[in-house]
């Protein structure tokens, strides 16, 4: 199974690819396939960057051919235009997800951050930090990056998926 993450905006989109193989009846084993970002660049419309993330996440689904994917879900904002900008772009990426029929499942920050670092108040460099041995990566990933990771976390824990080694 295949899982695509993604932390959605319109600026910087997240993503993390993440392999898990069976190893046994209740083993096994996982690996991080691709992680990075997708940007956009600010002077191009709206209409422009929706695009670009629609085109890249297709290029993502193509290449790794994901079962599901597991989204950040905006849960709460301190500004309503940045949280009218993340709708969209997740918007777009839900479309897409929905027409290769990807099974998806959305969860809130507060999860992300209880799955990765066992406290729901854990700063982005806290999350960084504890990713990166999670999925054995060889540097620290950007704070996008490591939010989708730790969406794949969360759906791999929410579904009882039983992990034993990252190699």
């Amino acid at each position: 199974m295949t899982i695509l993450g993604i932390d959605p905006g319109t600026a910087i989109t997240g993503f993390g690819v993440v392999k898990v193989s069976k190893k046994g009846k209740t083993k096994n084993s996982f690996k991080c396939l691709a992680y990075g970002t997708i940007r956009t660049d600010p002077q191009f419309s709206a209409p422009q960057r929706l695009k670009k993330i629609y085109l890249e996440v297709n290029k993502l689904i193509k290449k790794y051919q994901p079962q599901v994917l597991a989204i950040e879900n905006v849960f709460f904002f301190k500004n309503l235009k940045t949280a009218f900008q993340v709708s969209e772009a997740k918007g777009v990426i839900l479309l897409t997800t929905a027409q290769k029929k990807i099974l998806t499942k959305e969860y809130t920050p507060l999860q992300i951050k209880m799955n990765v670092c066992g406290y729901g108040r854990a700063s982005k460099k806290q999350i960084q930090k504890m990713i990166k041995p999670i999925f054995g990566l060889k540097e620290v990933p950007s704070d996008d990056a490591a939010d989708a990771l730790g969406v794949i976390l969360c759906y791999l824990n929410s579904n009882r998926i039983i992990l034993m080694s990252n190699k």
